[in-house]
């Protein structure tokens, strides 16, 4: 398509939503290998300015990016093996030799847990990295999270596993003699876990090096709570909503919604905003800090609970009885933008549209976000249908927490349906496409589209089913799947509606 060049609206542009972990590769995860640096290709050539991943931390219970052992950490699935491989640090055969799944399509965490750390183990015991520079310079650069992160990690396996609420007393009140313990008896241990930390940290910064260079943008995902299994909260529990013996009184999660009749119980422990406060957010701006050098945009989980958050107690077996309570509202964006300064956020701004939330919005100036999906309810009017639409948005078909709009359109009911035809001007040729086409076509500066939905999958590659455990985060795509013609019809919709 030709076009004049002073018709090219430079502000409109497009990408994919894909988890790194959907990535395909040899060892039963996606990771920072070739695969990763092929799918930067694929943008590329599809004309695609963004790629949005989900949170890079390492995953405890449930295997849910939103729950880590570390908000500052990386998750070491996502080192490339064979790029160890290359540095002979472990040999093809060794990988070969152990049993990461069978499934390319899904990930066996089982498996990949007991494989994953085995052949890590073996490179770290044949690496020299304590006489590299390198490595001496990011333990310094990373010292406080990372001195926190690796102690924890090992802290977790002399306890078999256990939390930090369920630790010997003296330790998990950090009290110094058996911190300094600790450290000497573990120290391999530690040092372990900092190498992979070193490993991760390296390869991630060079495929975000390769994606920039060949005009690529990642917006990455920064969760607001941390898990209650955490390095961070074991060692700020002052920050946190904690009684004296440091048990959680009140913990995180959602009222009922459209999602879940019982709320949803997410369990992480809340902060304590008023001590956040005097200490002038210094660990949240060291925690957006950290982010904005990962990420060239960052997408900040559950905003609304910046405006008013819900607090349900501790013993609670579901979310119903919470309450709504204030949080810190733009007090702390401003103090971000003061030690920050313009950090490129954009704010997950889903479920309803309260005062509080329109307010702290409208302040920070940051873009929300639309999804069509939602649009379709009732044949009624809805801020997720693109006419609705502004500039300052980022408009997606679906997110990770949605089925895939293929699914999505199949069970459309008969009413929902039709006005989503009308609406779409959906043929019966390609319904996907006619949707897409919706999108790319709306007024929202970003758009953003679930890689399931430009393969045009069904539930079989639904990322992510919110309230419920075991099932999620698992979703690969194959090799070969993604075909010529797939990544033309990209670019066409890009250069149609002006998104390149």
């Amino acid at each position: 398509m030709k076009r004049c060049e002073n018709m090219k609206i430079t502000t409109r542009a497009s990408g994919i939503l894909l988890p790194i972990f959907s990535l395909p590769s040899n060892y039963g995860i996606g990771t920072f290998g070739k695969e990763a640096f092929d799918f930067v290709d694929v943008l590329n050539k599809s004309k695609q300015k963004y790629w949005q991943i989900l949170p890079l931390c390492p995953t405890s219970f449930g295997d849910s990016p939103y729950q880590s052992f570390s908000t500052f950490a990386g998750n070491p699935y996502f080192i490339d093996l064979d790029l160890l491989i290359e540095k002979n640090l472990i040999t093809k055969e060794q990988c070969d030799s152990l049993d990461f799944g069978s499934n390319e399509e899904y990930i066996d965490y089982e498996k990949m847990y007991c494989a994953r750390y085995s052949i890590l183990r073996i490179a770290y015991n044949n690496s020299h990295h304590k006489q590299a520079r390198e490595y001496t310079s990011f333990v310094e650069q990373n010292g406080e999270w990372l001195n926190n992160y690796c102690l924890y990690m090992a802290l977790k396996q002399r306890f078999n596993g256990a939390s930090w609420l369920e630790w010997d007393k003296d330790i998990k009140l950090r009290k110094p003699n058996e911190m300094e313990k600790y450290r000497i008896e573990l120290a391999e241990e530690i040092d372990f876990h900092s190498f992979l930390q070193y490993c991760f940290f390296e390869q991630w910064f060079a495929l975000k090096k390769y994606a920039n260079q060949n005009g690529v943008k990642i917006i990455g995902d920064l969760p607001i709570y941390v898990a209650m299994d955490s390095a961070d909260a074991w060692a700020n529990p002052e920050l946190f909503q904690f009684d004296e013996m440091l048990r959680p009184k009140m913990v995180a999660g959602v009222p009922p919604d459209c999602f879940s009749q019982l709320g949803q119980l997410w369990g992480n422990p809340l902060y304590d905003w008023k001590i956040n406060k005097s200490e002038k957010y210094n660990w949240w701006i060291r925690r957006i800090g950290a982010v904005a050098k990962l990420y060239d945009k960052v997408r900040i989980d559950h905003f609304r609970g910046f405006a008013e958050y819900w607090a349900i107690p501790f013993d609670n077996a579901d979310a119903r009885n919470g309450i709504w309570c204030k949080g810190p509202g733009y007090d702390l964006f401003k103090e971000v933008k003061k030690k920050l300064g313009d950090v490129d956020i954009i704010a997950e701004d889903l479920g309803v549209q309260t005062h509080g939330l329109k307010i702290l919005l409208k302040k920070c100036g940051y873009p929300g976000m639309k999804v069509l999906q939602f649009g379709f309810s009732n044949m009624q009017d809805s801020e997720h249908l693109p006419h609705n639409y502004t500039k300052n948005c980022i408009a997606y078909t679906g997110t990770h927490d949605n089925t895939t709009t293929f699914d999505w359109y199949d069970n459309l009911m008969p009413d929902d349906k039709m006005f989503a035809n009308i609406y779409c001007r959906i043929s019966s040729d390609n319904p996907i496409l006619d949707i897409i086409k919706t999108v790319f076509g709306s007024v929202a500066n970003l758009v953003i589209i679930p890689f399931h939905d430009f393969l045009q999958l069904g539930a079989e590659a639904r990322i992510n089913t919110p309230a419920t455990i075991g099932e999620n985060w698992k979703w690969r795509f194959k090799k070969g799947q993604i075909s010529d013609f797939t990544q033309n019809e990209l670019a066409k919709l890009t250069n149609i509606y002006f998104r390149d």
